[in-house]
């Protein structure tokens, strides 16, 4: 995207507890924290907006351009409170939603509760038609009894409609059928095509992925525009854009058409905050660690560039169960993003054992310490009991938190039932929610075949620089990077994110029989449609595309993906492409099947706006340190070992480039604290930002 030196933009990310806001106009950067408004989101952007408007000293209308990202979409489905939807299918198939692949994601519970499906099955409606896997049409589609719907449609008072038929993924004509009748029928009424949706084969993914867009559409389109009406209101006319789930940004045209991938928006800002930091210092494996007010995210990052993948679940009824949640097939950053916040509730598990999470205290009422009205822990109770938070200073002194209170409510909840004073209490509930953290990404790494050896874990959001160095020391990991504006680091993440669009295809191929010409008609027409996408927003910037092939040898289940050229392909590629795929499945799996042929199933094309060069930032190659100089001291708990010291206290935004901490210490800023463990050392490098190592 094409914007001058003195441009001014604005990201607005809306979490589970914050809103959090950041401006930027050159290389001056404003941010902000509000409490995020649930039953109108779009009030705390605004209230969030006058805020940092007023803290930069700029006018709404002066901003250039406006990104969002929020996790709204999320939250209806695992709250169950999109659109009263329908799903329109091919006879016979009204239950694949229901049904699934029918594997089981605890073999041995005799009372496994599965997701339930988003739409009833009386609303699961069934037409006569019938495609082949080639697309050739075997049942005509019988367009009366297409119409025959329409009267049960209007009587069940259907919001949204999702149409999913056999193998449209290969020809969409019957979809596009439907929707035309059913569109001039009910003009009103949202329709979602799983040829547009999700082009790929597999019906129960296709379908659910279809059925999800549409159960979130209406009320996505409705708030999109009720915000980007007040964002006008207030004078902000800029451009409004919207943060993808696989890490690119997209007009809000297309979100309002297609609000399934907006679904992991804000955690996929944060990877691409990572990304962007890591590019910066030049580190070429990172783990990312995003820890917010409701959820923690742990991404993996190599060479610049976050994980990806083509699926992704929603609504686990299993906590962190694979398996047991409602599959979308939709572009995502891979990660892992569990109920580990500030917000995340504590209690006494029926075994005596302290659990924490996945509830959450959100924004309101919020931990008992807000003063909201929350009578139940939360980590950020804990760690205010163990001296790590300055009550007069949390979130930039917006919030004054309750000491008295934070006590009260770990003595009474956790507390008295294994005897524990408040202060020990609060030491469970941290080094719980640490362990938590740590095993998730323990199990993250061994899934992805990666390990943690030589990384640098880069720590922010609200509670990220708080737990850092005691998961690092979990984890295996010696060295810990917190950079500027750690605690609105998601939001400044969609600031360095690109404008742009994947397109997914599915198109059966074995390199034994590999048509060449099919393929790059398959792959320009995928290119063209990216491009389309991509020039609504990227205002004539160089773009950049990527092209990955989804194979796996033949008789397996699931696929790898594999970079091809950006250029049409010849024969003498199946060869060199063939070996890639070897070389990628070794990685996973040690060694490559010989003799097996390989299937390709599908094929992805990314456009994107390049990314800008970085500039010159002085490194911190200086042999002299600068004298850091605390601002005071308070007493804290130390989780590893439960001893109680005096800490230094520093304030961030004075410390100056070399400066030194030897830890145990903090640095303070207004969005969060970093805690420097016993053993850990920091240096403030060139950027400003600080390095620690153990």
């Amino acid at each position: 995207m094409t914007t001058g030196p003195e441009t001014i933009r604005l990201a607005i990310d809306i979490g589970g507890t914050f809103t959090d806001l950041a401006l930027e106009q050159g290389s001056k950067r404003t941010t902000a924290k509000v409490l995020t408004t649930p039953d109108a989101p779009e009030r705390g952007v605004m209230q969030g907006l006058h805020v940092i408007t007023r803290t930069a000293g700029v006018a709404p209308g002066d901003i250039a351009l406006i990104i969002h990202g929020t996790t709204l979409a999320t939250n209806a489905i695992i709250e169950r409170k999109g659109a009263r939807t329908a799903l329109i299918t091919t006879e016979g198939f009204r239950d694949v939603i229901a049904m699934g692949n029918e594997s089981r994601y605890d073999q041995y519970d005799l009372n496994i509760v599965l997701p339930e499906p988003l739409v009833p099955r009386h609303l699961r409606l069934p037409v006569p038609e019938r495609l082949d896997n080639t697309g050739k049409v075997l049942r005509p589609l019988d367009e009366d009894a297409v119409r025959a719907l329409v009267p049960v449609l209007k009587k069940e008072a259907v919001e949204a409609i999702a149409i999913g038929l056999l193998h449209a993924f290969v020809n969409p004509v019957h979809e596009q059928r439907i929707a035309a009748i059913l569109a001039a029928e009910l003009p009103d009424v949202p329709i979602s095509l799983s040829s547009d949706v999700s082009p790929e084969m597999r019906e129960w993914e296709r379908f659910s992925t279809t059925v999800a867009n549409a159960y979130v559409q209406p009320m996505m389109a409705r708030y999109l525009r009720r915000l980007e009406a007040d964002l006008h209101a207030a004078g902000a006319t800029a451009p409004l854009f919207l943060m993808m789930s696989g890490g690119g940004l997209t007009t809000i045209d297309t979100a309002c058409r297609f609000p399934i991938r907006l679904v992991e928006s804000g955690p996929a800002g944060g990877a691409i905050f990572s990304a962007h930091i890591a590019r910066e210092c030049s580190l070429d494996t990172v783990l990312s660690f995003d820890m917010g007010g409701t959820t923690a995210k742990i991404c993996l990052i190599d060479d610049f560039k976050p994980q990806t993948a083509r699926t992704f679940e929603v609504a686990r009824v299993g906590r962190f169960r694979k398996g047991s949640g409602l599959p979308l097939r939709i572009p995502v950053i891979e990660m892992v993003e569990i109920g580990a916040g500030g917000g995340s509730l504590a209690h006494v598990d029926t075994m005596g054992r302290i659990a924490v999470g996945p509830e959450s205290a959100g924004a309101f009422p919020g931990p008992a310490c807000y003063g909201r009205g929350g009578t139940h822990p939360a980590v950020t109770d804990a760690n205010l009991a163990l001296g790590r938070y300055d009550p007069a200073r949390f979130a930039g002194g917006s919030i004054r938190l309750d000491v008295a209170a934070a006590h009260q409510t770990l003595r009474r909840e956790v507390g008295a039932s294994l005897n524990l004073t408040a202060e020990m209490a609060a030491l469970g509930v941290v080094e719980m929610v640490d362990e938590n953290m740590s095993n998730a990404a323990r199990v993250h790494a061994i899934e992805s075949g990666k390990t943690y050896e030589g990384r640098t874990l880069i720590a922010f959001g609200g509670g990220g620089p708080v737990h850092a160095c005691r998961v690092a020391e979990k984890v295996g990991i010696t060295r810990v990077l917190v950079p500027s504006g750690a605690g609105v680091g998601s939001a400044i993440g969609f600031l360095r994110a690109p404008v742009g669009y994947e397109v997914v295809r599915s198109l059966y191929q074995r390199f034994s029989t590999f048509d060449v010409m099919a393929v790059n008609n398959l792959l320009d027409d995928m290119r063209l449609e990216a491009e389309a996408a991509v020039a609504k927003g990227s205002f004539g910037a160089a773009t950049v595309e990527t092209r990955i092939a989804y194979m796996r040898y033949v008789g397996q289940g699931h696929e790898i993906p594999v970079p091809l050229p950006n250029r049409p392909l010849g024969e003498e590629d199946i060869a060199a492409i063939r070996a890639a795929y070897d070389i990628e499945y070794a990685r996973f799996f040690d060694r490559p099947v010989p003799g097996s042929d390989v299937e390709i199933l599908s094929y992805a094309v990314v456009v994107a706006t390049a990314a800008p060069d970085l500039p010159d930032h002085p490194r911190n190659e200086s042999l002299f340190t600068a004298e850091a100089t605390p601002v005071r001291t308070q007493q804290v708990r130390d989780t590893a070992t439960g001893a109680v010291s005096d800490w230094a206290v520093y304030d961030r935004s004075v410390l100056a480039s070399n400066a030194v901490i030897a830890g145990p210490a903090i640095v303070a800023e207004d969005e969060t604290s970093t805690l420097i463990g016993p053993g850990w050392r920091a240096v403030v490098n060139g950027l400003g930002y600080l390095e620690l190592t153990r």
